[in-house]
């Protein structure tokens, strides 16, 4: 065990009934890190979640907590210590949100469960620090998912952990309040030194708010490592094994399959104004060129991934003479021209050769009309 790691498994094998799904997970993080387990549905990332936090007995090897062995601790020794958000939705009955929140205190209480002055004030703080105080008088069953997912995460950070685990903690909410979910236990982990371990499936949040992933899918853990290490193209690719679409590291994103067959349309952009044209002409299935992009440009981030061709420069180099030649052949084989409305500078004015070429071949088309016209061959 290495002495720097507030939490860490050695040799561990989990799995159900004694059949070893996962084996030999060995990792360690720090106090205050955060750590996510990404990887396909099925793949084992909740039997590993339940299995470090005693939901789910361990078929062999070791946790430490703080240099202890966790199946040795008692259930209020490991209370104090860890809280667990699951999937498993409970449905407490008669029971409204601030005493199901309150529930998190109870391995502090005595053998009455009898609530302190104070035990109150960390439940309401709880209630706050996920926005939802106001839902504290209703009952826990007459409220959203969503909603029971912040009561749940509440009544886990009532019980001043030292670690949190949470499976999926982002499902059944929206963006606002993913984005408050995450922030909240970025906040935690950074000013309380707690340490957190969650599964997500949002690729482009993950890399965002982790300081170590895990990518789960097989029997052996294949990828441990910092978010710039993991979020590769080659490596989401072959974990999720997409065979179309593609992940762009940069952005975070995904994107989906690039359209087939011969350009039929060739789009001026650069500085992100082809982007919104891009998406419009994968939708409409319109395979295009386009350029003439810089390579550091953020529409070569997504061309790259939808276009046919793109023609492309070197970051912060003038735009070759051949380039636009290739440029202006590519034209006079399409159909239409869209000028995205990219302003032209001293490193992009190979462009105006392109749109003043384009408009001498009467190819320039009004974005959405070209569309229509697309469309209705396409049919």
């Amino acid at each position: 065990m290495k002495e720097n790691y507030f939490f860490q498994t050695e040799g561990l094998s989990v799995g159900y009934h004694n059949k070893v799904l996962i084996r030999d997970i060995s990792f360690g993080i720090k106090k205050g890190e955060i750590l996510t387990l990404i990887g396909p549905n099925g793949s084992g990332k909740s039997t590993i979640l339940k299995s470090i936090t005693k939901q789910l007995s361990a078929i062999k090897g070791v946790v430490y907590l703080d240099k202890k062995n966790l199946y040795q601790l008692s259930s209020r020794e490991t209370a104090k210590k860890l809280s667990v958000v699951l999937t498993e939705r409970i449905k407490p009955e008669m029971m409204t949100c601030e005493e199901v929140v309150s529930s998190g205190r109870y391995p502090y209480t005595n053998q009455f469960g009898t609530l302190t002055k104070r035990d109150h004030k960390v439940v309401m703080e709880a209630l706050e620090k996920v926005h939802a105080i106001e839902l504290k008088d209703k009952e826990f069953t007459d409220i959203s998912d969503g909603q029971r997912q912040r009561i749940l995460l509440a009544r886990a950070i009532a019980q001043e952990p030292e670690v949190i685990v949470l499976d999926e903690p982002t499902s059944f909410l929206d963006i606002k309040h993913k984005i408050e979910l995450l922030s909240i236990l970025s906040e935690m982990a950074k000013e309380k030194q707690i340490t957190v371990i969650m599964s997500l499936h949002e690729i482009d949040l993950a890399p965002k708010i982790s300081d170590r992933i895990m990518c789960v899918n097989g029997e052996v853990i294949e990828r441990f490592g910092t978010p710039e290490e993991i979020f590769t193209e080659k490596i989401i690719r072959e974990l999720y094994s997409m065979q179309e679409g593609s992940y762009n590291m940069l952005f975070g994103s995904v994107e989906l399959k690039k359209p087939s067959g011969s350009p039929s349309v060739f789009v001026i952009a650069g500085g992100g104004y082809g982007i919104p044209i891009y998406r419009k002409l994968q939708k409409q299935g319109i395979s295009f060129y386009t350029g003439i992009l810089h390579d550091n440009d953020i529409d070569y981030q997504v061309a790259s991934s939808l276009a046919s061709e793109v023609f492309v420069e070197k970051a912060f180099m003038p735009i070759r003479e051949e380039l636009i030649k290739k440029g202006q052949i590519a034209i006079k084989n399409c159909e239409f021209v869209y000028e995205a409305g990219t302003p032209i500078g001293d490193f992009n004015r190979a462009n105006l050769e392109l749109l003043t070429y384009a408009k001498a071949l009467g190819k320039i088309r009004n974005e959405k009309d070209a569309l229509k016209v697309q469309r209705s061959k396409n049919n």
